[in-house]
Formats: structure tokens, C-alpha cells, sequence
């Protein structure tokens, strides 16, 4: 038809002669606009009319792909272009398979088809076959897809999918001949094809659903876990199928030679000294001479080696390497090879995938603008620092090269739900039944700006908050919060001189801040925080006539200014797996309020992945705190510091460890030491779920911090759901002594380590 109306254009074109263009009419034409359309053609009103032009410019109008037809009329040199477009997509329908819409509209988007869109059979070939890959990959064997396209008319379409889904094949068994080394456990873990597990349905047990899309790749999935354990001379053939399709059954073959193990040798780096010196690059290097051999370790030597040429610029750096195998001694020697090319300079940003954060908010996050001179750590650091605020699923950052000495960067990012309504519940050993609810935002939107309203419920707690805060002020460095709250809270005081009594204490105010990084990842600001505070104390069980202090009750204000400096260089907002969170805060009490103190609060987090030396997902995490109050003139009891719960030290209930054991002194803890040590292990990896161990020490006094010494232990398991982190602590006390409040489980929701 294409080619049809084409000729037609131009039979009726060279019937045109020297004839001045009175006007040009554009009729039937919606998909562009006309601005677009005077542009494409290259003639206007007051030319003569040309055949040629006129040629060209239907040329030009097929080259969008709207139109089936394109006709042009002559009435005396009133031009007229004739358009007929594509049908548009009304409707499109799936039958036979994925009855809930939500999958549907998700299929739809993979198949790249939705209502709305312009209709092309190519279109539905494409999606049709992405139908098909759809289904292999869920296991499902020789199906079957039938297209319907209806005319409903001129303009639109009704496009049906009729599945005949196949065969859903499972994998009873699966065989890996001539492994010894390695087993079936190391193979699983990477391959998208494995045997069925006896319980398919539980978490991370392997369904034993047949993936044929991935089933090529499985073969140099399993090699290259031998190349790191050092078995370079292994092979992995193709494997082999056998369907049992009256049962729908298969059995899966791998047939594996593992050949010998090597060890590290010797390593060399050539690289231009003038450059940089290859001298200061070998102690980095995660291969080691005598180990044996690890290609994931050579990988990251090669990640590093361009990482430290491209942070001088030369993007486009090359690291090249040699495996030169000593068969007879089991040894391989490394040779690297660094080909640097030129300086690199970024000649535009480009930000995809954001369909509702603002290009600016994303934009203000990446190190590197037009202009600037390449750095793989600048680009390293702006794709973490995207991933800290919480906005993103996942990014990437693609390097598109314009000339040897330019570069484009497209930031691509995967945008995650973050508005949620919360209501979640549990039960603590110290709190009882937990409640949570809250209405969050974190980019309202798309602009960075985040308000929140919580309320949490406990036995013995109350807390209610409603928060803004915006993390860059009109795109700068600057930043600012503001925060109402409200707390009420239940501590029981059991075991005192005075007997057994019950603190009810009840906290009002608000918080106004301000802030500007300093340098890259480092923020200093200052908070101000008005709080009223009642407490009330009463008797628990008559306590044999013993009767409570006259002025135990206290009504007091606290009226604080609070500077700080926060530093975060962590790779990930929910879970980090490297990088530093640490702070540092010296509040100043007495802006005309009750109490008069200072208090200075350091906190200090470290994470650090053991991938390297274990080979596994497995998290190092490291916390510590330290805190000082001194008396400014009046302290109240409020003002103590304390000691115990899930943030200082698990094994112990919340405020285990405070001011509760005089009431008539009105004593208050005024230094305090905490840290912990974490081990983070993969439980369910697909669905961001964790387990680990850990070991907690912690001090609290008066005048020192010997005076009280405590320790607990435990396990934990951790979950990023869809409602926020999760943790269930599972602890023990090692060293309690008679009294203490201690604790053997504890739930949190909406905090992490």
C-alpha cells in the first residue's frame, strides 16, 4: 500500500508546474504537529512549485512511520497534503492466561504494546514473540499464540491474544557428570535450570520449572564457578534435555570436565609511568601471588586498574589481561595491560526512566556535568548517592562515547514505589503488642520533598510525629527539616529503695533544622528543638506504706540548639554493603528553658562486604556510640541518658539501664558506650530477605562509664518489604545481673541496623 500511494503522490506530482504556492493545508494529520510538518517539508508559500520538493517531502512524511497513505492536490496552487494514519491500539485483550490485570498490564509493558499506541504488524509480531520468550521462561513447553486483529475503524484497532499455554515441564532430575570438586549446591545458585526441591514452594527452594531462554547459559554459568575456585582448564558442554512429555517430566545433563586447579604465580602491569606509576597499583590488587586462582578476582583487578587510569580522565582506558598456565606446576601468571587512549570530557547528561522524579532532583545527584573531565569515581559515587535516596529501585549509567575526547553519560533509573500506608504490628518482650501506622512520601511529587505522619502504639509507648523536610533547598547544598512530635511513654521502675513505682512521662514539641554539605558526602547544620515534658509517678503495689518524694513529679522545658555534622558515603540507602555512616551532634540546653546541660551524641557505622574472601553475600557491619552530658546548671531526669532496646544493646529491654534506681536524688547517667558487632548472611535473596548474628557490649554511669558493663548476643532476621525494613530479634543476655530488665525478642519496623 506503501508503495501504491507513493506512485499515486507522484503521478499527481509531475501534473505540478511552475505554479507559485498560494497556501499549503495539511488534512487528516494528528500524529505530528503542524509546526513539524512545516518544518519537514522545504518549500513555503511563495515558492514555485517543484516536483522534486514536493517528491522529498512525502519521502520525508513516510520516514515517520504514521501513515499508510500520503496524498498531495493542486487547486491552483493551494496545496493539499492528504494524510491517512495508522490505526491507533483501542483495546488489547489476553485470553487463556494471567487472569489478574495487574500481570496483564505488567506482560503488556514487556511486550512493548498498550492501549493508545500506534498499530504496526511489526509491533505485533515483536510482541507476540515476547509472548512466546514469556512463556518458555515460566516452563511452559510448545505453546502456543494466536493473534486477532479487529477493525473497529478507520482509526482504531482491537488486538486479541489467544494463548493455548503448553506443557509445563519440571525438572525431577538433574546430573552433573563428572563433577567432584564442586557440587550440585554450588552449581544451583547460579543457573536458572535446576532439579525440583522437595518443598518447591518455600522460600528459596528451587521449583524445578524448565527456563529454555536461559537454558544456553547455564553451561558457562557453572563453568566460570569453577574458574573461581582456579579449575582453567574445565569444560561444560551443552546440556541435554529429555522430556517425558505424557508425564511432563525432564531430566537435565551436564557433562563437566573439571581438570586441574591453579594457583596464582606471578602478576605484571604495564601501563605509560608517566601516566601513573604501575609500583603503587599492586598492593590493591585482590589477586595475590601463592593463592589459588579466582577469575571474579581478576575481574575486579581489571574494574580497579580502569577505575584508577579513568579517574585521570581517560574514560575510554582499556585493561587488557594474559593467563599464562603452567600445566605441569599448576600455576598461572597474570599479565595486565593498560591502554589508556585520551582525555575525556563530558559533552551532555542525559536522565531516562524517570516518569515521575523531576530530571533536576536526579541531575543535582550526579558529580559529573558538561564539560567536566571524566572520572569513574565521580561516576561511581553519583550512582551510589542516587541509590541513598531511597527513590530508586536501581540505576544505571551508561557511557555513550561522541569522539575520542567526548562522552555522553545516560542516567537510567528504575523508579520505586515511595509513598506508602503503613500498619504494621508485632510483639516485644518489653513493649508487648506493637502497632505501627504512618502515611509516608519521600518524593513528593518527583520534587526530593518528603512529609510523613506515624503514630506508633505499644503498651507502653505512644509516639506521634508529622515531618517535612527537603534534602537540597531549591536545588542547592543546602537543606532543612521540620518536625512536630508527640510521645507518651509507660517505664516501669521496679526494685527501688522507694519500692515499686511507674514513670509516666509526656513529651510535646518540635524541631526546626538546617543544614549544607560541606564537601562531597559531608553535611554540617544545626537543629533547634523546643520539648514540654511531664512526668508523673505513681505507686504500683502500695509498696507496705513507703510513700514517694513530694517533688518527685517534674513539668519542665527543654529549649535546645543542636549543631552537627553527619557524614554518609554508603552505596545503598536499605541495605549497604560498603561505605561509612557517622555523626557527630553537641547540644546546647538552656534557650530559656528548664533544663541546662550539654550533650554531645557520636554515632559511627561501618559496612564492608566479604564477597572478596568468602565468596558469598555475606555483610560486615560495625556500630558504635558514644555519648557525654554535662551538667549546664539543672538537669532533670528526662535529660539522663539510657541504655538498652535494639539501637544500643540488644538482650536488654529499652531503657534497661537509667536514672531509676533513687528517686529522691534524681540521679542521671551522664556517660554512655555502645557498639555492636554484625554478621549479615542471604536467606531469600529475591525477596530482600536476610538473617544474621550478633554480639552487642555496651557501659553506662554516673561519673563513668565502669559502672554499669553489659553484653548480649543473638540472631536476627531482616526484611525489606514492601511496608519497609523488618527486623525480628531473637537475643540473649550474657552477663545480667539480679534486676536487670533483659529482653529475648524484639520487633522493629521501618528501622535497619
Amino acid at each position: 500500500m506503501k508503495k501504491t500511494a507513493l506512485y499515486t503522490s507522484l503521478m499527481l506530482a509531475t501534473f505540478l508546474h511552475g505554479q507559485e504556492i498560494q497556501s499549503i493545508k495539511y488534512v487528516n494529520l494528528s500524529r505530528i504537529s503542524q509546526d513539524i510538518a512545516d518544518e519537514t517539508i522545504d518549500f513555503r508559500v511563495g515558492d514555485d512549485i517543484n516536483n522534486k520538493s514536493i517528491n522529498n517531502a512525502i519521502k520525508k512524511f513516510y520516514k515517520f512511520g504514521y501513515f499508510d497513505d500520503i496524498k498531495v492536490n493542486n487547486n491552483n496552487g493551494n496545496l493539499e497534503f492528504i494524510f491517512k494514519e495508522k490505526p491507533s491500539i483501542a483495546n488489547i485483550e489476553m485470553n487463556n492466561y494471567k487472569s489478574r490485570d495487574e500481570d496483564k498490564e505488567e506482560l503488556y509493558s514487556r511486550m512493548g504494546i498498550k492501549k493508545g499506541n500506534m498499530y504496526t504488524p511489526s509491533k505485533i509480531k515483536h510482541a507476540k514473540e515476547v509472548l512466546l520468550k514469556n512463556l518458555e521462561r515460566e516452563g511452559y513447553v510448545n505453546s502456543v499464540v494466536e493473534v486477532n486483529v479487529e477493525n473497529l475503524d478507520n482509526d482504531a484497532v482491537a488486538v486479541t491474544f489467544d494463548v493455548n499455554v503448553g506443557d509445563e515441564i519440571i525438572i525431577r532430575k538433574a546430573n552433573y557428570y563428572g563433577a567432584k570438586e564442586l557440587d550440585a549446591d554450588d552449581f544451583t545458585e547460579v543457573t536458572a535450570n535446576n532439579q525440583r526441591d522437595f518443598i518447591p514452594w518455600w522460600f528459596g527452594n528451587n521449583s524445578g520449572e524448565v527456563n529454555l531462554e536461559q537454558l544456553p547459559y547455564d553451561a558457562p554459568r557453572i563453568r566460570d564457578q569453577y574458574f573461581k575456585k582456579g579449575y582453567l582448564d574445565s569444560t561444560v558442554k551443552d546440556p541435554f534435555m529429555k522430556i517425558n512429555f505424557a508425564s511432563d517430566d525432564a531430566v537435565l545433563d551436564f557433562f563437566i570436565h573439571e581438570g586441574k586447579q591453579y594457583k596464582t604465580n606471578d602478576i605484571k602491569i604495564y601501563v605509560d609511568a608517566s601516566i601513573i606509576d604501575p609500583k603503587t597499583l599492586y598492593s590493591e590488587l585482590k589477586l595475590e601471588k601463592g593463592d589459588v586462582f579466582n577469575i571474579e578476582k581478576l575481574r575486579k583487578d581489571v574494574e580497579f586498574l580502569k577505575t584508577k587510569v579513568s579517574d585521570l580522565g581517560y574514560a575510554f582506558t582499556q585493561v587488557k589481561y594474559d593467563i599464562n598456565k603452567n600445566e605441569k606446576a599448576g600455576t598461572a601468571d597474570v599479565v595486565f595491560n593498560i591502554i589508556p587512549g585520551k582525555k575525556v570530557y563530558i559533552h551532555d547528561v542525559i536522565i531516562s526512566g524517570n516518569s515521575r522524579t523531576l530530571d533536576r532532583v536526579i541531575r543535582r545527584d550526579v558529580y559529573l556535568a558538561p564539560s567536566d573531565l571524566f572520572s569513574l569515581t565521580d561516576l561511581t559515587e553519583s550512582k551510589n548517592k542516587l541509590k541513598r535516596t531511597g527513590f530508586f529501585d536501581d540505576v544505571t549509567i551508561e557511557q555513550k562515547r561522541i569522539t575520542d575526547t567526548t562522552m555522553d553519560l545516560l542516567v537510567h533509573v528504575k523508579e520505586t514505589p515511595t509513598g506508602n500506608i503503613t500498619l504494621g504490628g508485632g510483639y516485644g518482650s518489653y513493649d508487648g503488642l506493637l502497632i505501627s501506622a504512618g502515611v509516608n512520601e519521600k518524593n513528593v511529587f518527583g520534587s526530593g520533598l518528603a512529609v510523613g505522619v506515624n503514630v506508633d502504639f505499644s503498651e507502653k509507648n505512644h509516639n506521634y510525629k508529622v515531618s517535612l523536610s527537603n534534602p537540597a533547598i531549591r536545588d542547592s547544598k543546602y537543606n532543612g527539616s521540620v518536625e512536630v512530635h508527640q510521645s507518651e511513654d509507660e517505664i516501669d521502675y521496679s526494685g527501688t529503695e522507694n519500692g515499686d513505682y511507674q514513670l509516666d512521662k509526656t513529651s510535646k514539641g518540635f524541631s526546626v533544622s538546617a543544614g549544607r554539605e560541606v564537601i562531597r558526602n559531608l553535611y554540617a547544620g544545626a537543629r533547634y528543638r523546643f520539648d514540654m515534658i511531664d512526668e508523673e509517678y505513681s505507686d504500683r503495689n502500695n509498696n507496705d506504706g513507703k510513700s514517694l518524694p513530694a517533688d518527685v513529679n517534674q513539668d519542665y522545658i527543654t529549649s535546645s540548639i543542636t549543631p552537627y555534622l553527619n557524614f554518609d558515603n554508603t552505596d545503598d540507602y536499605l541495605l549497604p554493603r560498603s561505605g561509612v555512616k557517622a555523626g557527630t551532634s553537641f547540644e546546647y540546653a538552656g534557650l530559656g528553658g528548664d533544663s541546662e546541660y550539654m550533650k554531645s551524641l557520636t554515632n559511627f557505622k561501618y559496612f564492608h562486604s566479604l564477597e572478596d574472601l568468602t565468596n558469598h553475600d555475606w555483610i560486615f557491619r560495625y556500630r558504635a556510640n558514644l555519648n557525654f552530658l554535662i551538667d549546664n546548671g539543672h538537669l532533670n531526669r528526662g535529660d539522663s541518658l539510657y541504655m538498652g532496646g535494639p539501637k544500643t544493646l540488644r538482650g536488654y529491654e529499652t531503657y534497661a539501664f537509667g536514672p531509676d534506681d533513687n528517686l529522691i536524688n534524681k540521679t542521671v547517667y551522664k556517660q554512655m558506650f555502645a557498639n555492636s558487632i554484625e554478621l549479615s548472611f542471604p536467606l531469600i535473596p529475591k525477596s530482600k530477605m536476610r538473617w544474621g548474628v550478633f554480639y552487642d557490649y555496651g557501659m553506662i554511669g554516673k561519673d563513668s562509664f565502669s559502672e554499669i558493663k553489659r553484653s548480649g548476643t543473638g540472631a536476627l532476621f531482616e526484611w525489606i518489604s514492601p511496608f519497609g525494613p523488618m527486623q525480628f530479634i531473637f537475643s540473649k543476655a550474657l552477663d545480667d545481673k539480679p534486676g536487670d530488665k533483659t529482653s529475648s525478642f524484639e520487633f522493629a519496623l521501618g528501622s535497619s541496623f
